[in-house]
């Protein structure tokens, strides 16, 4: 009787230890998946169309936030830790918070110039490239050019291709999921970019200001001009005299929109608006940016109906 009990209690033993090993330990399929971490939700959601649920992916920055300036927290070093694989913006969007949570992460897979880690900016179209000397007295002017880059759905294809060859790259079994997934993104992209185009084509040549550099891919793509800054500089505040001088020249121009990020101060803006006339629209520079929008898709129906109706009432 000692023995089967003895027995028994090691049966039981076993069992316990396999439980705590099945809560402990993912399962062949999850332990499959890459761990993916993106500087900010438009790279995540990108990653998300093409990985679907092969890849775990979590964004650092939120949409809300200016991805500018990200307080780095220890959470985010945990993060860091496990990726098998970064994605940042690059074009020092990130200089001031992403390389230290980097490095402090001890993560060898992630450094810059590891296999896992990847800069987005190298599959886009890149416009305001400065030329010649940069310095401090022109403000946060990136000297590699402007990183606000995934505000283009030519853009957002280029990045997906680019994520989605990576991913294939990393996990070769999966690589033919990954190019289908791509592809059924291409397919879809199309058709909303042709929908997109057809509700901004009325408003093609629209003169509108906007308070940081953040819209010329988007202006480019969808035929906006953008004749001013809110900013006399990037990064710089609102003076009185730069104020005054686009007072002026949207009465100029009359120009009657102008597009603010949901992280600046409206004061400004609504007091140039009501100097001329002007509509203030606040968009969403990323995905996240109000909770409904949690699609790159969304993002553009989102941006393009505050467009259009601004557009509309400002005749």
């Amino acid at each position: 009787m000692k023995r089967v009990s003895g027995f028994s209690r090691l049966l039981a033993v076993l069992a316990l230890g396999l439980i705590a090993g099945a809560l402990l330990s993912p399962t062949a399929a999850e332990a499959k998946k890459l761990n993916v971490v993106t500087s900010t939700t438009d790279l995540a959601a990108l990653t998300e169309e093409v990985g679907g649920d092969k890849v775990n992916v979590e964004s650092i920055a939120k949409g809300y936030q200016d991805p500018h300036f990200v307080e780095a927290k220890p959470s985010f070093l945990l993060k860091l830790r496990q990726a098998d694989l970064l994605i940042a913006v690059g074009l020092q969007l990130e200089i001031g918070w992403l390389p230290p949570l980097i490095t402090q992460s001890g993560n060898p897979r992630i450094q810059v110039g590891a296999t896992g880690y990847l800069d987005a900016s190298q599959f886009a179209e890149i416009l305001e490239i400065p030329q010649g000397t940069v310095t401090r007295a022109e403000g946060d002017v990136h000297p590699l050019g402007n990183p606000h880059y995934w505000l283009d759905p030519d853009n957002g294809r280029r990045i997906a291709r680019g994520i989605a060859n990576k991913l294939a790259d990393m996990d070769t079994a999966d690589g033919a999921f990954f190019q289908q997934r791509f592809q059924d993104f291409e397919k879809r992209l199309l058709a909303a970019e042709q929908k997109w185009d057809a509700e901004m084509k009325p408003y093609r040549g629209r003169k509108v200001v906007t308070y940081h550099r953040s819209l010329p891919n988007f202006a480019k793509h969808f035929a906006l001009d953008v004749i001013g800054y809110v900013e006399p500089r990037p990064g710089i505040p609102p003076t009185p005299s730069h104020t005054l001088e686009l007072i002026q020249l949207m009465k100029r121009e009359n120009c009657k929109i102008i597009l603010v990020e949901p992280y600046f101060d409206l004061k400004t803006p609504q007091s140039i608006a009501r100097e001329t006339g002007a509509q203030v629209v606040v968009y969403l520079p990323s995905v996240g940016g109000v909770k409904e929008v949690t699609t790159y898709f969304q993002l553009f129906d989102y941006d393009i109906a505050l467009l259009t109706k601004a557009f509309q009432s400002t005749q």
